[in-house]
């Protein structure tokens, strides 16, 4: 069987196995399917970007319990690994196709978005894998969802491991290896929220020093260094 590929990406190049991968007769999505799909009407941009930013969407691989050996679940029946091929030009993954998509689908769906770019007087295709997760919240209350990345790499380089016991634990590692650049699945929520903090604080330290820097009565001076000094706390405490 010839399979399904976004560029030089296939399930086999990532590391899945052959029996994840959608077949290349069935692999590719019509970008209109999902404009049809949307629950609300699309924004200009979205629509922008579905039509020339995107050059193509590809169904790479399906990870059930069938074919990973993993136990069912569920809430994670399936995880879909979709090929999303930047159209020349574009460098940047459209994080508002990446939840156009993954809105639609109750299961998860990992995106390995591929841009090519020049490289040493030549081109050559990268990956960046994406996920939408929800944020942690309160029980009862509507989730937010937010679109995270890993880091752009060259196809050749870009992996998916299949780790866990279940499918429930196969994509929290699957996030945990976007977002955090490990195969732990354990505290995947708490492990973001505290990411997401520590880069915070550190955006937070380098302005306020510079706001001190500028600072010109000793009283605002005093202000923002108390700031700073409670920030740089914090930080310690959450990288120590």
């Amino acid at each position: 069987m010839t399979m399904a590929a976004c560029g030089s990406l296939t399930a086999e190049t990532l590391g899945l196995s052959p029996a994840t991968a959608f077949p290349a007769a069935k692999g590719a999505l019509p970008k209109g399917l999902f404009a049809a799909k949307a629950s609300a009407p699309l924004s200009a941009k979205t629509k922008q970007h579905l039509v020339h930013a995107v050059g193509a969407i590809t169904m790479l691989a399906l990870l059930r319990p069938s074919n990973t050996g993993l136990d069912a679940s569920a809430r994670m029946p399936e995880i879909l690994v979709l090929g999303l091929k930047l159209a020349d030009g574009v460098h940047e993954t459209p994080d508002d196709i990446v939840e156009l998509i993954a809105a639609q689908r109750k299961s998860g769906i990992v995106f390995a978005v591929v841009r090519t770019v020049d490289y040493e007087g030549m081109t050559r295709e990268e990956c960046q894998f994406a996920v939408r997760r929800a944020l942690p919240g309160r029980a009862g209350h509507t989730p937010t969802f937010r679109v995270f990345h890993g880091p752009w790499e060259p196809c050749g380089e870009a992996f998916l491991d299949v780790n866990g016991s279940t499918m429930d634990e196969l994509w929290a590692s699957l996030c945990s290896q976007i977002i955090l650049g490990s195969t732990d699945f354990d505290d995947v929520d708490a492990r973001i929220a505290r990411t997401e903090r520590i880069r915070q604080l550190e955006a937070a330290v380098v302005k306020l020093s510079a706001d001190h820097a500028r600072a010109k009565s000793p009283a605002q001076r005093n202000e923002i260094y108390a700031k700073l000094h409670r920030a740089k706390n914090e930080l310690a405490t959450l990288t120590n």
